[in-house]
């Protein structure tokens, strides 16, 4: 069964930076493609950026130039650097196994001065 683990969320004021990491189990990682994801009050839940097993990404156009999606195989670990970061990317953030479609649990991201 596969499992995502997210952290790395919390408060950060306008301008700053976070990492965010998602940890994965129970798969193949390697294979599969994963994606961030997050999700406003009162908003649908919307993609921020996504990675193959090839190493190639995505970006939502809000984020790019800001955010930088990463993965580490051996460590089963897919990465959200987001920088510069905005009051409007408050958000709870998940990541998403594209291959099994599980998600993980969440992990909250204000962005406040």
């Amino acid at each position: 069964q596969v499992q995502l683990v997210e952290s790395g969320g919390g408060l950060v004021q306008p301008g700053g930076s976070l990492r965010l990491s998602c940890a994965a189990s129970g798969g193949i990682f390697r294979i599969d493609a994963m994606g961030w994801y997050r999700q406003a009050p009162g908003k649908q839940r919307e993609l921020v950026a996504g990675i193959w097993n090839s190493g190639s990404t995505n970006y939502a156009d809000a984020v790019k130039g800001r955010f930088t999606i990463s993965r580490d195989n051996a460590k089963n670990t897919v990465y959200l650097q987001m920088n510069s970061l905005k009051p409007e990317d408050t958000a709870v953030y998940y990541c998403k196994s594209e291959l099994y479609r599980v998600w993980g649990q969440g992990t909250q991201v204000t962005v406040s001065s």
